[in-house]
């Protein structure tokens, strides 16, 4: 079976822009779709349970909703993807332990080009053809899921301009001592897109 071209946006922390980033990119390639991950645990995540929390939706199996009837919600991060045109969202909510069979039950329903995927646990169990860890300006933060998905990253998105950034932005190696990536910040989405549609290419070359 084809397999769709895959982005993934990931983050560095929570609330760092990645939403925004993923809206962004589906205005930019019209037709595609989008994944959102929720890793889920069976107790309360300490947050305002009404807005976030999605224990009482977990079982023993992975869930995935989609479709307009089942993943819009206006101003939650699945309505604004239909909001930036997204051909059909699916919102996969799984424990950590049901991410592999979840991602890739997800991913069977894509019948676009390609779909972009937001969060950094799925990475580990799938290959993408380009992935994208969101950091806010010069935030040194970053949680245990992101650290274990950094070595699949493509590139570093700066969600905001900081001061104290330079021109040249900063790279991951500064950041967690290992890595050195290329970093892109708002004003060059340009840039990124152009690297997002070589590996378009280079996927489809793949294939063909």
């Amino acid at each position: 079976m084809r397999r769709p071209i895959i982005i993934g946006v990931g983050g560095f922390t929570s609330s760092v822009g990645k939403t925004t980033l993923v809206c962004e990119l589906l205005r930019a390639f019209p037709g595609w779709e989008a994944i959102k991950t929720t890793r889920g645990h069976y107790r309360s995540c300490g947050k305002d349970a009404h807005s976030c929390c999605v224990s009482h939706l977990l079982s023993e199996e992975p869930l995935v909703r989609s479709g307009r009837a089942e993943t819009y919600s206006p101003g939650k991060d699945t309505g604004r993807y239909w909001d930036a045109g997204a051909a059909n969202v699916h919102w996969l909510i799984a424990t950590k332990g049901q991410i592999e069979r979840g991602i890739r039950a997800a991913l069977d329903r894509v019948q676009s080009e390609g779909v972009f995927v937001e969060g950094n646990s799925f990475s580990q169990f799938v290959s993408v053809d380009y992935f994208i860890m969101v950091k806010r300006g010069n935030s040194d933060e970053i949680k245990s899921s992101a650290t274990r998905v950094l070595d699949s990253a493509s590139a570093i998105y700066l969600s905001s301009d900081d001061e104290g950034l330079d021109g040249e932005g900063i790279s991951a190696s500064e950041q967690i001592g290992r890595l050195t990536l290329p970093v892109f910040k708002p004003q060059q989405v340009r840039a990124l897109l152009e690297e997002l549609r070589k590996a378009c290419e280079r996927h489809q070359n793949l294939a063909a």
